[in-house]
């Protein structure tokens, strides 16, 4: 079957995408879901704090996710539900697999890739000790029991300060469990400040930085770790140790773009981001194929993945119309002092655009500073000031054409921190 547009992923990334390319003027467009429901991971999200920036009002994962997919209703997007994307090949050719319609190619002008991000596991990180029941990346225990209603445990340790970490303690505090500790490798928190604040401050739980779980002891179920300190190289001191005696290990300790589709279609990816290298459009170095959301680097607010993905649906839907490709005059974007990426990596400077959005997290706490754009001869193209800049939030800063038209080579962002 044929389409302009085939979507992979129909969780807010994906939604935003399609919505956006259908009022844009597009008629032929297919949304790829594996689950069996649109709104992807937001759905298991039934706390509040979601669409502040984009709707200027405060709502739940569900209820965010819900105006999408009823804006979605009123178009007429085709949408696969529960059903698996094996597939995709250079030519755009998208392979799926359902119940419903067993194997099929979907053959698009335009690919936009939103399959989202997973969870690092145990596995992973390579946690020392037994292999008993009661460990769960705190994203499986979050849909254990906001959507199967499984209580996961009841004297709870979680290694990670992710917001997922972060909120899954207030959660289970919430349930009747008792949230023993958070513990963070880092010497910050990798979650926003207001979840620390609202999900572990609130509910006097303590967050031990610079420490780490450096055991799991258990037969059948967890039911004590070891948690150590560890000094400027990551590593456990001898004699920190400190013991809890628990039932539940949550695990929030990163997340990982969905990008196997991607890396198999030969996609130019971006070892920091462990996701596609993009320009401002969103395109990926295969022309006409877009990533947007979390494949592309993980977000800490859905409401930037929204501003982005509908970004990207719309390039998608000028590529499906015919319009003329930008050309190959391109600035190169890159990660300076204490930057750990930028997204997008590459502008197209021949592209119609006023400014360019430059996403990027930072790689240490800083407190004043100014956020520096330069060029290879070290000439300052914009600078703007920040009071303090974390790991656990993402920067965007907005970058006038006009300025960039004058860089000499590549362009490279910057923290520079105030000495006073």
């Amino acid at each position: 079957m044929n389409y302009d547009i085939v979507i992979i992923g129909g969780g807010p990334a994906g939604l935003a995408a399609a919505n956006a390319a259908w009022e844009d003027g597009c008629r032929s467009i297919c949304i790829v879901e594996r689950d069996k429901e649109l709104g992807g991971i937001l759905n298991q999200c039934i706390h509040n704090g979601f669409g502040l920036h984009y709707f200027k009002e405060e709502l739940t994962g569900p209820e965010y996710a819900g105006r999408f997919i009823e804006k979605l209703s009123a178009t007429g997007v085709d949408v696969r539900l529960d059903a698996m994307v094996l597939e995709m090949t250079e030519e755009k050719e998208v392979h799926i697999v359902s119940s419903a319609g067993g194997y099929e190619v979907l053959q698009a002008k335009a690919v936009v890739l939103a399959m989202g991000c997973r969870e690092r596991t145990r596995g992973a990180i390579a946690i020392p000790g037994t292999r008993p029941a009661g460990v769960f990346t705190a994203g499986t225990a979050q849909r254990y029991l906001n959507i199967e209603g499984y209580m996961v445990g009841k004297r709870v340790v979680i290694l990670g300060s992710g917001d997922i970490g972060l909120i899954m303690a207030r959660r289970m505090t919430l349930e009747g469990a008792k949230v023993l500790a958070c513990v963070e490798v880092m010497p910050y928190s990798g979650g926003l400040t207001r979840n620390i604040v609202q999900c572990l401050n609130d509910f006097d739980i303590p967050l031990y930085l610079s420490h780490t779980i450096t055991d799991i002891q258990g037969n059948g179920r967890v039911e004590r770790v070891v948690v150590s300190e560890v000094g400027a190289d990551r590593r456990p001191i001898p004699g920190t140790e400190m013991t809890f005696d628990c039932d539940t290990v949550l695990l929030s300790v990163g997340l990982i773009p969905e990008n196997e589709l991607s890396r198999a279609a030969g996609l130019e990816m971006d070892a920091h981001t462990n996701g596609p290298v993009v320009y401002e459009n969103m395109e990926t170095s295969l022309a006409g194929v877009f990533a947007c959301g979390n494949v592309l680097h993980v977000h800490d607010l859905v409401d930037f993945v929204t501003d982005e993905s509908a970004r990207a649906g719309r390039a998608a839907a000028a590529y499906c119309a015919g319009a003329a490709h930008p050309g190959s005059r391109t600035l190169a974007v890159s990660a300076g002092n204490l930057v750990g990426y930028t997204v997008p990596q590459r502008i197209h400077m021949d592209a119609d655009f006023k400014t360019a959005t430059v996403f990027f997290r930072v790689r240490a706490i800083c407190g004043k500073s100014r956020i520096v754009v330069q060029d290879e001869t070290g000439a300052q193209l914009a600078s703007f000031p920040r009071e303090r800049l974390a790991p656990g939030e993402m920067e965007n800063i907005r970058l006038p054409k006009s300025i960039l038209d004058g860089a000499v080579g590549s362009v490279s962002v910057i923290i520079e921190e105030d000495a006073t």
